[in-house]
């Protein structure tokens, strides 16, 4: 019988993996819609303030994984959810509109996840 820590421990990893890159992207991204006529530099501190609760997600979150997953693994998992993150907020909070070179992203990720955790 599976040990319930070992199944919540990946869980979690992703879950707080997921939030880190909500507060990524927009640090990232959202100045360019949202602060655009104001000073680079503003941009810049309000990048910080919003990267900091970035890293409070992000630390802990590859703590735990690395409790279960290789550096790699991890690095590959940081990119899957990247980009799953970053689709719905181009889409969504940019305006961008959806193309199909999103989808053959996510397929190339999926070549790269299974070479990273083939055993």
């Amino acid at each position: 019988m599976p040990n319930l820590s070992n199944f919540f421990g990946p869980i979690s990893f992703i879950g707080l993996l997921m939030l880190s890159n909500v507060f990524m992207t927009f640090a990232w991204y959202a100045h360019l819609k949202n602060l655009s006529s104001k000073p680079w530099w503003v941009a810049v501190f309000a990048s910080w303030a919003i990267a900091l609760l970035e890293y409070a997600f992000q630390v802990p979150a590859n703590r735990i994984g690395f409790e279960y997953f290789s550096l790699g693994q991890l690095k590959i998992t940081q990119e899957v959810v990247t980009l799953a993150v970053f689709v719905p907020f181009a889409v969504f909070y940019m305006g961008e509109p959806f193309k199909t070179d999103y989808i053959w992203a996510g397929l190339c990720l999926l070549g790269a996840v299974y070479f990273m955790f083939r055993a």
